[in-house]
């Protein structure tokens, strides 16, 4: 049901989750100006349609949504943190320690979110002690002082819940549990939500006394505790067998939330600030504590369950766990491994028998005895709990199973360089236990000691304060707890990996190093690994041949391998190191509806990160990466000994010749006694198709005999031949159906955990070969043919001569091997990296993958949890498949095919829909001669050259196209309509249809500047939506020209024609993407829409890449880098890592441009639906699905071809998802990927998409020829290319794409009226007049077990309700179009400082003079000063204002704190901020200062948070502290001083000058090509923290470099009162000499570089980037004008 409007908006206003309201055309959302639309045929909107649209075949489900519930169904992340307090309070504690914490739960909730319902918490939750003056009546001192107590949710209904009750109490009595009672849990229902309250369960509580056997339990009480537990997961197995366990739809009826005699869990659907008000005990006085864990959740689902809010039993955990499948697969294998007899399972009370079940036992193959431990069907963070928590119940203490589930990046770490123990540590357990990869601040408690961690990337914010009442406050955001600054002795942070933990006992209190080296030193670790682990390094490679030429060739080609293979890939491998870089994206067809054979890997698409959490940096972050792996037995990981050490250890995944015989000769007993088996995975020819089977099941079968009869622990799966007579007899299961089939049979024996996989393989030479076989069970591969390729084309005349020539670089037969093992490697953990996985061990077995084609039979024999939901080949196919790629003859003269997979080939090559020949036929049609230019004859011919449009042609167009090969999923579909045709002078006009046209999101660099400005020109013209793309624009775009003379030309744009007088250059849509690059204030304020570029079709996962080549002097100077230098951008993590992060990004650009609605990016793959939901959650206007057949200018080759799925599929997914929740009305849906004719938006449409983007096919339409030289800088008709000389031959103009959008629309018309619609909104989200085209799918012999009704059945029915086209009821219901969501309440200090007369009217004189104002803040502030600096750029551009605005602030910020500021605005903070401080800065000054009587000391104390002055493009920055990871990411202009930083200071930094006077984490300038750093390094530890890739670094050796540097800390001196900038400066002489200068290439001849270099002046000061005023003379100081302007 949905309240009534009125009602809604006055529960929206109330909310403090709600934080939008909607105004339109007004700034600041002072003004209520209500968007207007056409009506609709609804008078309600329903949260679900229960129709589908697409009609299922007999015996078929709906599987749109099939796949694990964490990846499908829902998603969260959150705020979270602790607060311990062990000195007060006694023995039980105080309530302070609780309503501080209730607090900071409140203050969290901007990231939360809310249910469909806009009021029902997504969750909120507390863990405590146990309140035991509460529950005084269940106790008694002598008897029993602390029984064990429940939080049981139970049914509402009360029959059902008695018999519920009779359950547990029988349990728990036939385990000597005597019970005490049961406690009816007072509640306020009115307090909640719609949602929340129809699914709120009945809240009680339940005590029980401890066993008499456990009496000398007392001190430790852990026999109490695991029996507690044991009992819990037995009491689940009798409610089950008895249909009380579960709800009808699966989800859970009965929860325990808790069940403790230490601890105990309040939690709900909930707001944070609901939570105290539901549970009437947190306001009870008696309700008291030592400790306090809050977490405030947000979930991408909008009917959030009530036991999925948190903090689990165990961890409250923000974040998401990447490798989760594998982790539960592992797991599984795991316990199958490790049986105990039934009887002593059943005994659950015995101290030493529980301890020898939960050390030991098979707790999750056993369910009729205990619940399993880990599912798929429950959260990534209910997982994680239930080992975390198994793992505290044997006997790991809590800080040493959570280093072990998350360990840090140990390996080459300067900080552990004193603590080998550590690092000891993590290998052991490293080898037992894969680690449970993904961003995670994990906060803890076992009842004993409390802690939080954080993962090795530090992708999540964790802060804490420690104050003289030895109180430690832990949170997510400073902030949070009103403290006074005064009595604070300690700020810090948790920087990557690092872990704080309090004893509950004692309160001490232990840092990182401290408990992590009490842990380690528990065990000798260090001489367990010297006396059993054998290590493999990486060995030479052999000169010698296995194979001669006509043999190789043979089995290249029976193993699929074509010449571009070896022409593009083994080239680019082997000689360079490197993948393979292409660009234009895939236009091939998917594997299973090609004509030409595929091996099994390309059914296979890569996942990777989007949204709910990030990809990482394999490029620049490679230090917390790993694709170290093991073999050999691994042992259990809850029972730690030294057997556990004794394993394999490789270095590389990738193996050669001489380590298999290394690993061989590991066999002998004095070299370990590894036993070894090798298994051929040939069978004969002869055998058929159909023997594929019984050869699968043959060696499955000898895998087991081997593992369990024979003690195997390395199991090598060879598809090797001896030699031409064996490969001419036999075929071979291709080696990843093999080692899936066997992978999966060892679990499902309960062997997998005794033996390591090795696959020795002729069919792997690309990197994604290479991660499928890891990613379904191979420890290892030994790729013998790539290898042997190598040394043939080593071999080669022509690779001799093109290395003597230097087109090659110059390497041995052995080096050019070791380049082919880098080059996979590195593509490894770039896939990884996409994903989020920092480790190789992680990735393992985890099937991190969708598999597009492949049938039932397969997934079930190979790849057992694999979604793949459009079926497809089954077996014999496969088989067949195979043996059709063996060539016709082993003949000396015989070649490999060019299949042309890459790039288009005649005749015998595969199909590319975009070609030469489609080009041809579209220019035909549109008018377009590619030989009239700028270079030629255009400035004479008549119209520019431009012919008329031809209808004809056209068509031809149209019909290349449907008669071709088939190539997408669409090509299976065919339109069925419900009604009779209408005469096409009843449909809407093209005008209408065309303001649904985008442009993709191409850069200006990626493309040239006439071929950006042309699309930009054409679509503006025909009322669409134009797109930047990443990189900015010149400002000459922001307005209409008004020079056009009667030739179509401009003085503005002199290097165009056909231009109109009233064309806008102006994109509509201006791109934030992860570079930022060109993200100015004067460009967010300009753009009609922002959009955050969250992935990329052809490379998700990745960052942009410009070739060096392409980045001009123009390119450079927009996008603030250097020419020449090759612009890669990070991957989206740097703000955009979690989903509330995106929500703070949204956040932000609302703020900047409230006008402007904000898009969000994202690339089609499997669990894009609830991502969407997600995104709407967050408030995105609009969200738009890319296929991942994406064109691009420059991405590798494996990216282009393997990550991504078709829109078709992604498209529905998120429409039906958001339509099901109730969030279809918030946003608008765009898609973009291959769309190239009126037909494909026609099925986009009735898929939910309500405007399209054309990439490719629009720059073919202004000339492209599809050369498929984009990142070559040689496009011949300057489409691509940067050259001056190449550009002049750009052959477009803006009417050559208008008449291509014409020809489209009417195309559209011409549909709409054989279907009998005269609005094109009527055709949107109607799937069912979509089809499945029988005829389509029998066209090839692969497509017949295709069936798309599966998947598309999943779309509701959405024919009678059509509310979803307009905005919301509290919207407005206007046109979503034209409807913005507006932020809300923690915007009003923004709106207040916006609004104060003197800062209004100092923006509206600018004369130069100063004015001051002061204001209070608190966290839920964010983004403070965005609107600010919005109005600012809006009125003066980027030049910002003439004179001073000094805005001084004090408290504690929100995220984004100064946003976007520009010249004239001066922002002093006088306490303390959190992440993003100066996000995008272009001018002005930030200063941000403690107290002036705080009592920890600055200079070692956190003020900032991470990604600080992220994109700065000017500006000056002082902070009197430390600031945390990432300081100054991407910063190109902003000179910045702090005392400190975490990680990864300087990252991809382009320009400006960064100053740090305290010590700094590692990877100091990672892709640094810009700007300079100065360092002082006090202790000496600076140089290993340099990542020397690029940069280079020396003392200060020059006159300049010490004069900007000294100029620099005196005026953080003069600005902050820095004690440490005054004691460097009191002994300069002396200090100067203990900074370090960091430099770039590109820095090497500048004057503060080098000696030699004499400059007139340094610039000290990037305040106002453009004046003179930052600059100083050469050997001069401040005179005082500078010294008032510059350093005052």
């Amino acid at each position: 049901m949905r309240l009534p409007q009125a009602a809604m908006m006055a529960v929206i206003a109330a909310s403090a989750a709600s934080a939008f309201q909607t105004r339109v055309a007004s700034s600041h959302g002072r003004t209520a100006a209500t968007a207007t639309g056409g009506p609709i045929d609804s008078q309600s909107r329903s949260v679900t349609t229960a129709l589908n649209a697409f009609q299922l075949k007999d015996g078929e489900t709906a599987n749109m949504f099939d796949g694990p519930r964490p990846l499908v169904k829902e998603r969260d992340a959150c705020g979270v943190g602790f607060i311990a307090n062990t000195n007060s309070g006694e023995e039980f504690g105080t309530h302070k320690v609780l309503t501080q914490g209730l607090r900071a739960l409140d203050c969290m909730e901007h990231r939360g979110a809310c249910g469909g319902d806009g009021i029902s918490g997504d969750g909120a939750g507390i863990m405590t002690q146990i309140p035991w003056k509460l529950f005084k009546e269940y106790r008694s001192d002598e008897n029993c002082p602390k029984p064990g107590v429940g939080m049981v949710f139970l049914p509402q209904d009360e029959t059902r819940r008695n018999e519920v009750k009779d359950v547990i109490q029988k349990v728990c009595e036939a385990n000597d549990l005597d019970f005490l009672g049961w406690r009816e849990v007072p509640v306020d229902p009115a307090t909640l939500g719609p949602q929340a309250l129809g699914a709120v369960p009945s809240m009680w509580q339940m005590f029980v006394k401890a066993p008499k056997k456990l009496d000398d339990d007392e001190e430790t009480r852990d026999g109490f505790e695991r029996t507690l537990y044991l009992v819990r997961r037995r009491i689940a197995v009798e409610l089950d067998a008895l249909s009380l366990l579960k709800k009808d739809d699966g989800s859970e009826e009965v929860y325990f939330a808790s069940f403790s005699s230490q601890t105990i869990v309040y939690k709900g659907m909930v707001q944070g600030c609901v939570l105290p008000q539901f549970y009437k005990d947190l306001q009870n006085e008696d309700f008291t504590t030592k400790f306090v864990i809050y977490h405030r959740r947000f979930s991408t689902n909008t009917t959030p369950k009530w036991p999925l809010a948190q903090p689990m039993r165990v961890v409250g955990h923000n974040g998401e766990i990447n490798t989760l499948i594998g982790n539960v697969n592992w797991v599984k294998a795991r316990e199958k491994s490790k049986a105990l007899p039934d009887h002593e399972l059943e005994d659950l009370v015995s101290a030493d028998n529980t301890d020898n079940i939960v050390m030991m036992c098979n707790t999750q193959d056993v369910p009729n005895l205990l619940e399993p431990l880990v599912d798929l069907n429950r959260s990534d963070s209910a997982n994680l709990d239930a080992v975390f928590e198994l793992m505290t119940k044997s006997r790991h203490r809590a800080p040493c199973a959570l280093m072990s589930l998350v360990p840090t990046a140990y390996e080459n770490e300067p900080a552990l360089n004193d603590n080998p123990e550590i690092v000891d540590f993590y290998k052991f357990h490293g080898g037992l236990l894969e680690a449970w990869d993904g961003p995670a601040l994990l906060v803890y408690s076992d009842g004993k000691s409390i802690g939080a961690s954080l993962d090795r990337n530090g992708l999540r914010p964790a802060r804490y304060s420690i104050t003289s009442d030895g109180t430690v406050y832990m949170m997510s955001e400073t902030g949070v707890v009103d403290l006074d600054e005064s009595d604070i002795v300690s700020k810090g942070r948790l920087g990557p990996g690092q872990m704080i933990n309090v004893d509950l006992e004692t309160g001490e209190f232990k840092d990182n190093i401290a408990i992590k080296s009490e842990i380690a030193s528990r065990h000798p670790y260090g001489e367990w690994i010297a006396e059993n682990r054998r290590d493999i390094p990486k060995m030479s490679f052999g000169d010698d041949r296995s194979y001669d030429d006509a043999t190789a060739t043979f089995a290249q080609g029976s193993f699929g391998w074509g010449l571009e293979d070896i022409g593009m890939q083994i080239q680019d491998m082997a000689g360079s190191g490197k993948e393979t870089t292409y660009s234009m994206g895939d236009d091939a067809p998917i594997a299973v509806l090609s004509e030409r054979p595929h091996t099994p890997y390309n059914y296979f698409k890569q996942r990777f990160a989007q949204v709910t959490n990030p990809p990482i940096d394999p490029l620049r972050e490679g230090v917390v990466m790993s694709v170290a792996m093991t073999l050999g037995k691994k042992e259990s990981i809850y029972k730690v000994s030294e057997k556990g050490a004794r394993l394999i250890h490789l270095e590389s995944p990738v193996l050669n010749g001489n380590e298999m015989d290394r690993i061989a000769s590991l066999a002998k007993e004095e070299n370990g006694g590894f036993q070894q088996a090798s298994i051929s995975t040939r069978y004969a020819l002869e055998d058929g198709p159909d023997g594929i089977k019984a050869a699968i099941d043959a060696i499955c079968d000898k895998a087991v005999d081997e593992v369990r009869n024979g003690g195997v622990e390395v199991l090598i799966l060879s598809d090797m031949a001896a030699d031409q007579a064996e490969l001419d007899v036999s075929t071979y299961i291709p080696p990843l159906v093999a080692v899936g089939a066997v992978h999966h049979r060892l679990i499902k024996e309960g062997l997998r955990m005794d033996t390591g996989i090795v696959v020795e393989t002729g069919s792997a030479w690309s990197t994604h070969h290479y991660a499928c076989l890891v990613g379904y069970g191979a420890n290892a591969v030994h790729p013998y043919l790539a290898l042997e390729t190598v040394k043939q084309w080593h071999g080669q005349a022509r690779t001799q001569s093109m290395m003597k020539a230097g087109k090659l670089k110059d390497a041995t037969l052995d080096e050019a091997q070791a380049n082919y093992r880098t080059a996979v490697e590195n593509g490894l953990l770039k896939i990884l990296s996409k994903m989020g996985i920092s480790l190789l061990s992680s990735y393992q077995g985890a099937q991190i993958f969708e598999a597009m084609g492949l049938g039932e039979e397969v997934v079930n024999t190979s790849f057992k949890g694999t979604t793949s939901r459009i079926g497809g080949v089954d077996l014999a196919d496969i088989a067949s498949e195979t043996a059709s790629m063996r060539p016709e003859s082993s003949d000396e003269k015989a070649k490999l095919i060019n299949y042309g997979y890459y790039k288009p080939i005649p005749k015998r090559g595969e199909y590319h829909a975009n070609s030469a020949d489609l080009a041809k036929l579209l220019h035909d049609a549109i008018g377009l001669d590619k030989k009239v230019s700028a270079a030629t004859t255009r400035d004479v011919a008549e119209n520019d050259g431009v012919k008329p449009k031809n209808a004809a042609g056209y068509e031809i167009f149209k019909k290349s196209l449907e008669s071709a090969p088939l190539a997408n999923i669409r090509d299976l579909l065919d339109f069925e309509s419900d009604r009779e045709s209408i005469p096409i002078e009843d449909v809407e006009p093209i005008s209408e249809i065309m303001t649904r046209f985008c442009t993709g999101a191409m850069s200006l660099g990626a493309l040239s500047r006439e071929a950006h400005e042309t699309l930009a020109i054409a679509v503006n013209r025909v009322g669409g939506k134009s797109n930047s793309g990443e990189g900015g624009e010149d400002v000459v775009r922001g307005t209409d020209l008004s020079d056009v003379d009667e030739k179509g030309r401009s003085p503005t744009f002199p290097h165009l024609a056909g231009l109109k007088n009233g064309d806008s250059a102006n994109s509509f849509v201006h791109q934030i993407a992860s570079g930022r690059f060109g993200v100015t204030p004067e460009f967010l304020v300009t753009g009609k829409q922002l959009e955050i570029k969250m992935a990329q079709g052809a490379k998700p996962g990745e960052g942009g890449q410009l070739p060096g080549p392409k980045v001009s002097e123009y390119i450079a100077s927009l996008r603030a880098s250097k020419q020449g230098v090759t612009l890669i951008s990070p991957p989206p993590h740097h703000d955009i890592y979690s989903i509330e992060d995106l929500a703070q990004l949204i956040h932000d650009l609302h703020a900047v441009n409230e006008k402007a609605g904000v898009s969000v990016k994202l690339v089609s793959s499997i669990g894009i639906g609830t991502v969407a939901c997600g995104v709407a959650k967050a408030q995105a206007d609009v969200i738009q699905i890319s296929g991942g057949d994406g064109g691009t200018g420059a991405s590798p080759l494996s990216s282009i071809k393997h990550a991504g799925m078709p829109w078709e599929m992604g498209l529905s997914e998120a429409h039906s998802a958001l339509l099901s929740n109730g969030l279809r009305d918030r946003v608008v849906l765009r898609v973009d990927g291959g769309i190239r004719t009126g037909r494909d938006i026609a099925i986009a449409a009735m898929m939910g998409a309500e405007e399209f983007g054309f990439g490719t096919i629009a720059m073919i339409a202004e000339g492209c020829v599809m050369a498929r030289v984009c990142h070559l800088n040689t496009c011949p008709v300057g489409v691509t290319s940067q050259k001056e000389e190449l550009r002049k031959k750009f052959p477009g103009t803006p009417e050559h794409v208008v008449n291509f959008f014409v020809f489209v629309a009417e195309e559209i018309r011409e549909l709409m009226a054989h279907l009998g619609y005269s609005k094109f909104e009527d055709i949107i989200g109607r799937a069912d007049l979509l089809k499945e085209d029988n005829d389509q799918i029998e066209r090839i012999a692969k497509t017949k077990g295709v069936s798309l009704s599966g998947f598309f059945s999943s779309i509701p029915d959405s024919k009678a309700d059509r509310a979803f086209l307009r905005a919301t009821p509290a919207e407005g219901g206007g046109l979503k179009d034209d409807t913005v969501h507006v932020n809300g309440f923690s915007s009003d200090l923004d709106r207040e400082i916006c609004e104060h007369p003197d800062v209004k009217a100092a923006i509206e004189s600018d004369e130069g003079g100063d004015t001051a104002v002061s204001f209070n803040i608190k966290n839920t502030d964010r983004s403070t000063c965005a609107m600010l600096a919005g109005d600012i750029a809006r009125k003066y551009g980027n030049r910002g204002l003439a004179g001073n605005l000094n805005i001084n602030i004090f408290g504690s910020a929100g995220q984004s704190f100064g946003a976007f500021t520009l010249p004239g605005m001066r922002v002093r903070l006088t306490g303390e901020a959190n992440d993003y401080v100066g996000k995008g800065m272009h001018g002005g000054e930030i200063v941000v200062s403690p107290e002036a009587d705080a009592g920890f000391v600055a200079a070692d104390s956190s003020i900032v948070g991470n990604a600080c002055l992220y994109g700065a493009t000017g500006g000056d920055f002082h902070a009197n502290g430390r600031a945390g990871e990432r300081f100054c990411v991407r910063n190109s202009g902003a000179y910045a001083v702090c005392e400190g930083t975490g990680d990864h200071c300087c990252e991809y930094m382009t320009g400006g000058v960064v100053v740090a006077l305290g010590t700094v984490g590692r990877n100091v300038g990672a892709g640094m090509t810009g700007g300079i750093g100065y360092f002082y390094d006090q202790d000496g530890g600076f140089e290993e923290r340099v990542n020397g890739e690029i940069v280079k670094y020396q003392r200060v050796v020059t006159d300049a470099g010490a004069l900007q540097l000294r100029n620099i800390v005196e005026r953080h001196f003069e600005k902050t009162g820095s004690e440490k900038a005054e004691l460097i400066l009191d002994n300069w002489d002396e200090e100067v000499g203990k900074f370090w200068q960091v430099y770039p290439p590109s820095e090497a001849n500048s004057a503060v570089v080098a000696e030699t270099i004499v400059g007139d002046a340094v610039k000290v000061s990037a305040i106002a980037p453009s004046e003179d005023l930052c600059y100083l003379p050469v050997g001069a100081g401040l005179n005082p004008d500078q010294t008032t302007r510059c350093a005052d």
